[in-house]
């Protein structure tokens, strides 16, 4: 347990920056904390007890056989022991209550900076990433941090006290056993170094477990339908090898110091034998001071054997608290400037103005679009798939930031308006929406928390949904399960067309919104979404060219550029132009599935 000790001796400014880090999580709970620090100082101290009776009882009833021996002593020990552990374990339930609740809001803390981060932050990580950042390290930041506190003050007292029988029993063998405790924490000074590397990947690899569990769980269909079972059994059990080989390459790097500690306390304590026997000898010390001084040595040896063992869990913690403070203090790259506007309504247009955007540096995916599209007014993207038509209308409400040139609302740049209040104008459809577990109606009232129950009974009505909950036992309290599952396809597009529904933005972005939904489902879908566009301003992507030819513009997206802008009537008007190609071409395809069922 001199582990902390060692560490603070080692590492003293590293551990100060990460429990200085830690003091705004504790500071609400401080009183509490205190006490359970407080209260180690005696557990600690009392290890000293056992030891300092020995020397009178060794003295008095071992050597000199005194018929008036000191009863008491065995009595007083037991005593001080049962008073140790029940202060042990107030120290540990505090520590606990005080863990627990530090862990929970070091977690929201960690759980809203997540809602704040670009979505260009989630499309490089992993779901294991997410999960073991956001949440396992802050598990180990905490329990580390207390477990380790808890330890050190009861260790730093215990060994102060030990030290002090130490020099009462015979100073010339406190300094040779105080000589060999520095010797024994010299090691430590390099181990950091020779385990973070090892720690990081370690970390990578728990991650990669997390995600392995979150696929199969999610794309449990598609490994049925494609056999996929061995061939996820043998990714896994990859994944568990390296895990493995990870552990070893610790151990390999780490375990040399439990048994080079047992050696050097293992000299020490052969020197204080030796030695001890010469003062004995001479008279210096009596037999009751020697067995007292070895049992002391003894208590404050013990712990730096073991101290390999624990060693990686301290570092462990501290590297953790170091992910967790750089995500709390990272900066996200899309927020609100300062004093920023907010967009009370839309007025006029929404003007694209030489804007160009990459997702990877010197590879661009749009290049100088200029687009006003007026309010009100409903204008189609269409073009080749990879072409940058989702990449255009997810820069409105800034899931990312144009590369250069700006998006403008009413003539100022969004960049300009509140993130807030630019989104609460913006209504998203997309192709795969996110249904969140619970009922239908939850997932509506999304869209405006405090809907009354006729707006919500509207918005079942415009996104043709009444029909189908009226079926339901359980209408819209029914449940749907996690990410809207127990719903078909056509029906979770009609709960996120309600939702938008009622949220009633000025805005109305249309991602593809019917491309995954058979005719029949596309076709309630499509009265749905009509029911939604009006009096809009509406941005559609939609693979079937004669779902879109009633817009009022298209704009046709090749490889990043505005190609073609107008109406279906003038764009179908141009010789040898994009649009009439791929409606031509879509319209021969639909006509020969026409003349196939026919034959059939």
């Amino acid at each position: 347990m001199i582990l902390s000790a060692a560490i603070t001796k080692i590492k003293n400014t590293q551990a100060f920056i990460n429990y200085s880090r830690m003091w705004p999580y504790v500071k609400p709970y401080w009183f509490r904390a205190l006490l359970a620090v407080l209260i180690c100082i005696p557990i600690g101290s009392l290890d000293a007890i056992i030891a300092l009776s020995l020397k009178p009882y060794m003295d008095l009833v071992m050597v000199e056989k005194s018929v008036q021996s000191p009863w008491y002593i065995p009595f007083g020990i037991v005593a001080f022991t049962s008073i140790q552990g029940m202060l042990n374990y107030l120290a540990t339930y505090l520590n606990t209550w005080v863990g627990g609740k530090i862990t929970n809001d070091l977690k929201f803390s960690l759980y809203q900076k997540m809602l704040t981060l670009e979505t260009a932050y989630f499309d490089t990580k992993k779901s294991g990433d997410i999960v073991y950042r956001f949440n396992n390290d802050a598990d180990q930041a905490c329990s580390g941090l207390l477990d380790n506190l808890k330890t050190f003050v009861s260790r730093l007292f215990s060994s102060i006290s030990l030290v002090c029988v130490l020099l009462y029993n015979s100073w010339q063998l406190a300094l040779i056993a105080i000589f060999i405790l520095g010797c024994a924490f010299l090691p430590l000074a390099k181990i950091r170094e020779r385990i973070k590397s090892v720690m990081d990947k370690s970390v990578a690899a728990g991650s990669t477990i997390i995600t392995a569990y979150n696929e199969s769980f999610a794309g449990n269909k598609t490994i049925t339908s494609y056999n996929l079972a061995d061939y996820q059994k043998n990714k896994f059990k990859n994944n568990l090898n390296n895990i493995f080989s990870l552990k070893i390459k610790m151990i390999q790097r780490t375990s040399w110091l439990s048994p080079m500690m047992h050696v050097i306390v293992s000299i020490g304590i052969g020197i204080a034998i030796g030695y001890g026997s010469h003062l004995i000898l001479t008279k210096q010390i009596t037999s009751g001071n020697f067995v007292s001084f070895i049992t002391a040595l003894i208590m404050l040896y013990t712990p730096i054997k073991n101290l390999g063992n624990n060693f990686n869990s301290v570092q462990f913690s501290f590297m953790a608290i170091e992910r967790v403070f750089g995500l709390l203090e990272s900066t996200p790259k899309i927020k609100d400037k300062e004093n920023a506007l907010e967009l009370k309504e839309v007025n006029s247009t929404v003007e694209f103005e030489n804007v160009n955007f990459e997702y990877i540096k010197n590879k661009p995916v749009l290049k100088d679009i200029n687009l006003v599209v007026n309010k009100g007014e409903t204008i189609a993207l269409v073009g080749n798939s990879g072409g940058g038509k989702t990449t255009i209308v997810s820069l409105i409400p800034r899931f990312y930031d144009v590369t250069s040139g700006a998006i403008k609302i009413d003539g100022i740049d969004i960049r300009d308006y509140t993130l807030k209040s630019l989104r609460d104008k913006i209504s998203v459809v997309f192709q795969d929406n996110f249904l969140f577990s619970g009922t239908i109606k939850e997932n509506i009232l999304l869209g405006k928390h405090n809907a009354t129950d006729e707006e919500i009974e509207k918005a079942l009505k415009m996104a043709y949904l009444d029909e189908f909950v009226a079926t339901l036992k359980d209408g819209l309290n029914t449940q749907i399960g996690e990410r809207g599952m127990l719903l078909s396809g056509g029906q979770k597009q009609r709960v996120a067309i309600a939702r938008a529904f009622i949220k009633n933005a000025p805005i109305v972005i249309l991602d593809e919104a019917t491309s995954a939904l058979d005719n029949k489902s596309e076709a309630i879908v499509q009265k749905a979404i009509d029911n939604l566009m009006v009096d809009k301003t509406v941005f559609v992507i939609a693979h079937r060219l004669s779902t879109i030819k009633n817009a009022h513009r298209i704009a046709v997206i090749n490889e990043g550029i505005l190609a073609e802008l107008g109406t279906h009537e003038e764009l179908m008007q141009i010789e040898n132009g994009t649009y009439k190609n791929l409606y031509e071409m879509q319209f021969r395809h639909q006509k020969d599935n026409t003349k196939e069922l026919v034959g059939v």
